[in-house]
């Protein structure tokens, strides 16, 4: 639906006047919208704290980006180790003055900020972004690095480890007027370059547009990482998207056929014709299968085992809401939403993996909410299964590693859907400014993290759960 609102505070004449009454003023978001489109295109500044373990990762996935062109504080204590870096990587670099009086505005900050030993370092922080931090483009990319607490040698690294989640989220606060995203990579000491380019590209590209203030941790790779096409990172791929005719499905499944993938589309027999008509748009299978009955894992498995023998991805985002206070609420309200958003997705991945059906290197993603995180009046059930999806990604992640497949969870927002557009007009307004970056999600922004999260690069990734909802104020 039409952000009448977003329209008006983006012409000349209504951000004037809704500036001059403090009212926000939301950016048009730059999405991605070709595969083919390079992760990131203008100045890229970088940046270190003394001792930092991750630029020449970091150059190894930036090297592959024609159209940036890398920049450095010519006054930060750590210049001479960055331009050191991008000499032996033969990169172009350019010395800035980032003083108040220059105008230089930047596409992406990155900080590698795992040379910070103790609390007292993260001065770091300030000494690097202090000067630039109002000196990004619109839709800019302001990305930080560091390793997991549970890695560091003593309290004091640990506690500096984990003050970075408060940096990051307050900074995301303040640049997200501008349409500018901050996130957080964990990056192990286990985890290699190749393993760190999948999160990287995904942070500072256009597909990252409405996700902002979301911590990361990298691990060590989970099966093998093949050689990659970026601009077809899903080519050869076969994945299973459920409740794939409409919304959110509908987009994932489009997207992961726009990135190569061969997609077969589930969803329950009365959507059969919507469902025909969008897996024959996208060169895929339409299969029907109400996913609640006892044989529907079984019938699904035949279907893909007859089109495809195997599978590299599976997502599960089949929901439903049946929303009531819980005083309110029959039993049979409470257990349709249970089974269909949550005991389903078990039950398929039980007989996916019995029948050895997922390939090793293979993608589970699930598809939470917001509301599993912060609650939601009215909806006991509907919060309940989305908090049990992720519970399941996290319980899931450590045994699935040995079979050499990742889990990962996706948690939207508010996303302009068909179900947000029946929204009472105030309700659906104020749902809208609730966050950061002032205005609604697109279908589209779930399915580029679940498409990033189904990558075979992303390898490193696993038990991670994104929040696709602009920083939310509520449950953050």
């Amino acid at each position: 639906m039409s952000d009448i609102y977003q329209k008006i505070a983006t012409s000349p004449v209504g951000k004037r006047l809704l500036t001059g009454l403090g009212l926000p003023t939301p950016t048009i978001l730059e999405r991605q919208r070709k595969a083919s489109a390079d992760f990131v295109s203008g100045r890229v500044l970088l940046g270190a704290a003394p001792g930092a373990a991750l630029l020449d990762d970091i150059l190894h996935s930036m090297a592959k980006a024609p159209d940036a062109w890398l920049c450095c504080q010519a006054h930060a204590s750590t210049a001479a180790m960055i331009t050191q870096t991008v000499a032996a990587r033969d990169l172009r670099l350019t010395a800035v003055n980032t003083g108040p009086a220059d105008s230089t505005l930047f596409k992406a900050l990155v900080f590698d900020a795992t040379g910070i030993q103790n609390t007292t370092d993260l001065k770091e922080l300030h000494r690097f972004f202090s000067p630039v931090a109002r000196k990004t483009t619109r839709s800019g990319r302001i990305l930080v690095l560091g390793r997991p607490a549970c890695e560091c040698d003593n309290v004091s690294r640990a506690a500096a480890m984990r003050a970075l989640e408060g940096f990051t989220r307050s900074l995301a606060k303040e640049t997200g007027k501008k349409g500018t995203t901050v996130q957080l990579l964990y990056v192990s000491h286990t985890a290699t370059a190749d393993q760190l380019e999948s999160p990287l590209r995904f942070c500072l590209s256009p597909r990252s547009a409405y996700i902002s203030a979301q911590v990361m941790t990298v691990g060590a790779g989970i099966g093998d990482l093949p050689a990659l096409d970026w601009h077809q990172p899903l080519a050869d791929t076969t994945a299973l998207v459920t409740g794939a005719a409409q919304g959110i499905g509908a987009a994932i499944a489009t997207i992961m056929a726009r990135d190569g993938a061969r997609v077969l589309c589930l969803d329950r027999p009365q959507a059969a014709k919507q469902l025909e008509a969008l897996a024959q748009t996208l060169g895929g299978i339409a299969v029907t299968a109400d996913i609640t009955a006892a044989d529907a894992p079984s019938i699904i498995c035949d279907a893909l085992e007859k089109a495809h023998g195997s599978l590299d991805a599976v997502i599960h985002n089949a929901g439903i809401t049946r929303d009531r206070t819980l005083a309110k609420m029959s039993g049979d309200w409470w257990n349709q939403v249970i089974d269909v958003n949550l005991s389903s997705a078990e039950r398929m991945d039980a007989v996916l993996l019995e029948r050895q059906l997922l390939k090793r290197n293979g993608r589970i993603v699930c598809v939470s909410s917001m509301s599993g995180i912060a609650g939601n009046f009215g909806q006991t059930n509907y919060a309940t299964s989305k908090a049990g999806v992720i519970g399941y990604v996290q319980a899931m992640a450590p045994a699935l590693k040995e079979k050499g497949i990742t889990i990962n969870a996706v948690a939207p927002g508010f996303i302009e859907t068909k179900m947000t557009a029946a929204m009472p007009l105030v309700p659906r307004a104020l749902g809208r400014r609730m966050n950061s970056l002032c205005q609604g999600g697109l279908p589209e922004d779930v399915a580029e993290t679940i498409g990033f999260f189904a990558s075979p690069a992303s390898t490193g990734l696993t038990g991670n759960l994104v929040r696709v909802c602009g920083q939310s104020l509520l449950g953050a």
